[in-house]
């Protein structure tokens, strides 16, 4: 009896992959500088416990928000280009078989295997043939609206929740000096695990996560620091 063998990929989780980790480093750089900011102009525990929340859930709202309109784009252009195959499929069938021809001998058929390769990838599944080799559309990268948001709203409430946390707990330059380190360190963290998972070099998404994480961080705290000299 044969087994069926199915090899992952990494490309299969590119689209909640990249959804996931976005929405978690935009909680940690923007709900931690908000802390900062806030906590640089020497306000009270309760307004920066209040505005911590504030941008935990507007965060998360805009990100669930922004990516299934994006991706829900993508799906009806998808759609779009699927129903199109299909009309043509039905309608100029042998236009669509001469197409299809002519992409497997591009990859490097002979002309008579091409044929041969082209009439039987119709017969099984025509539509879906099309849409892989002629359009590049494949299921593993079909666009999930729903599934791109979820992961964005859900990853960025896990990287705002411990800058929440602290701004709870601790106040002034100690809550400043805290929360700024761990934002630094849950970042350069995500970036290394957003490199692994996708197979790629860990010290440059490392290095890149962190920079922008602290020059975030700085502005904002020179910000909250100047208004709160002024006021």
């Amino acid at each position: 009896m044969t087994r069926m063998h199915h090899e992952p990929h990494r490309l299969e989780r590119v689209g909640w992959l990249r959804a996931a980790v976005l929405g978690a480093n935009d909680g940690i750089v923007s709900t931690a500088s908000l802390v900062v900011g806030v906590a640089a102009a020497a306000t009270s525990q309760e307004t920066i416990l209040l505005t911590a929340f504030s941008g935990l859930a507007a965060g998360a709202m805009s990100m669930a928000a922004g990516e299934y309109v994006s991706v829900s784009s993508q799906a009806d252009s998808e759609n779009a280009e699927r129903a199109k195959e299909a009309w043509e499929l039905e309608n100029q069938p042998k236009a669509e078989r001469m197409e299809l021809i002519s992409i497997y001998k591009n990859r490097g058929l002979t002309a008579d295997l091409a044929e041969q390769v082209a009439d039987q990838m119709t017969a099984h599944d025509a539509l879906g043939t099309h849409l892989r080799d002629e359009l590049g559309l494949t299921e593993n990268f079909v666009a999930k609206p729903l599934q791109a948001a979820g992961a964005s709203a859900l990853s960025f409430s896990a990287g705002a929740l411990l800058p929440v946390i602290l701004a709870g707990l601790f106040h002034g330059t100690m809550l400043i000096g805290l929360v700024t380190v761990t934002a630094l360190l849950l970042l350069a963290g995500l970036g290394a695990l957003g490199a692994k998972l996708g197979g790629a070099p860990i010290f440059r998404p490392v290095v890149r996560v962190t920079f922008w994480g602290a020059a975030a961080l700085a502005a904002t705290a020179a910000i909250g620091s100047i208004f709160g000299a002024v006021s």
